[in-house]
């Protein structure tokens, strides 16, 4: 394949977390007003999908030898897109579910810390631009970068299917079922 087209391709990977990231938001508040198991599985994929672009984008680009300054500028830009709408999205169905305090307030302080942390690293690629060095993401940070969406996806699951039935597989009620917040679908079956 020639470089134009893995270039083509490293930065249809990088852009592609936007519209997963706005699909997983249509899919998470559906999943929770409708309440339906199918969305809220539809919202984890979509997650995944989009921290899986994060992480293969730049290792192509590498691999490929086609790393531009503008995937090095668009990289961060379409990571804040991913956590500007997944953190506020998780919250507001943990919110919606009013059932657990302590799950939303350690979404919160995650939420804070991420935007703590993603202010830090564009102030240092500021002031490393400033003294014209390389602003590319260090492996360290694509590392980090990478863990933080797969960790969020993992989360969308336990958001949704907070108990796994595994661990009630006897003397089951409807209050300790997995899919309780799934209720009324659960009982046209």
């Amino acid at each position: 394949m020639s470089s134009r087209l893995h270039s083509c391709i490293v930065n249809a990977l990088t852009f592609s977390r936007v519209p997963l990231i706005f699909a997983f938001l249509v899919c998470a508040v559906l999943a929770q007003r409708r309440a339906c198991v199918g969305l809220a599985v539809a919202a984890g994929v979509l997650m995944f999908c989009a921290a899986i672009s994060d992480l293969y984008d730049g290792r192509l680009a590498r691999k490929w030898k086609v790393v531009s300054t503008f995937g090095k500028l668009a990289d961060p830009l379409m990571d804040k897109v991913f956590f500007i709408v997944s953190f506020p999205t998780l919250l507001w169905v943990i919110g919606a579910q009013g059932e657990s305090p302590a799950h939303a307030l350690v979404m919160l302080v995650f939420t804070v810390l991420y935007i703590l942390r993603d202010q830090w690293v564009t102030f240092l690629r500021s002031v490393a631009a400033a003294y014209r060095a390389d602003v590319g993401a260090m492996w360290l940070i694509s590392a980090s970068d990478a863990a933080l969406p797969c960790s969020s996806s993992s989360s969308v699951m336990l958001v949704f299917f907070r108990k796994f039935s595994l661990l009630y597989p006897f003397g089951r009620t409807e209050a300790s079922t997995p899919f309780r917040h799934f209720a009324p679908m659960a009982r046209t079956k």
